[in-house]
């Protein structure tokens, strides 16, 4: 069964931190897999945070430069963001995106995020 599960969201203070994984199974996870977290907010259009491609290379919104951080392990099937100095803003729903173009374009439920000010 193909499927992408998230894990470690919560509600943060702001300038707190987090730690979300999306455990994939079903899919060769290291071959030209592109591997993103996307975010939405209330009432807003899901946007891309980051990616990363099988090859390390990464990839992030303008909004978390410095702050958010991508990372992924081929071996755990595993990709991670890491959530520095969090802002209210960064609040929404985090989905994990599994992209292998011509092949697949998956996604996982999401895990909620929430900043309080």
């Amino acid at each position: 069964q193909v499927q992408l599960v998230e894990s470690g969201g919560g509600l943060v203070q702001a300038g707190g931190s987090l730690r979300l994984s999306c455990a994939a199974s079903g899919i060769i996870f290291s071959r030209n897999v592109i591997m993103g977290w996307y975010r939405q907010a209330p009432g807003k259009q899901r946007e891309l945070v980051a990616d990363i491609t099988d090859g390390g290379n990464t990839n992030y919104a303008d909004s978390v430069k410095g702050r958010f951080t991508i990372s992924r392990d081929n071996a755990k099937n595993t990709v991670y963001l890491q959530l520095d100095s969090l802002l209210p803003e960064d609040t929404g729903v985090y989905s994990c995106n599994a992209l292998r173009y011509g092949s697949y374009n998956l996604w996982g439920q999401g895990t909620q995020v929430t900043v309080s000010s």
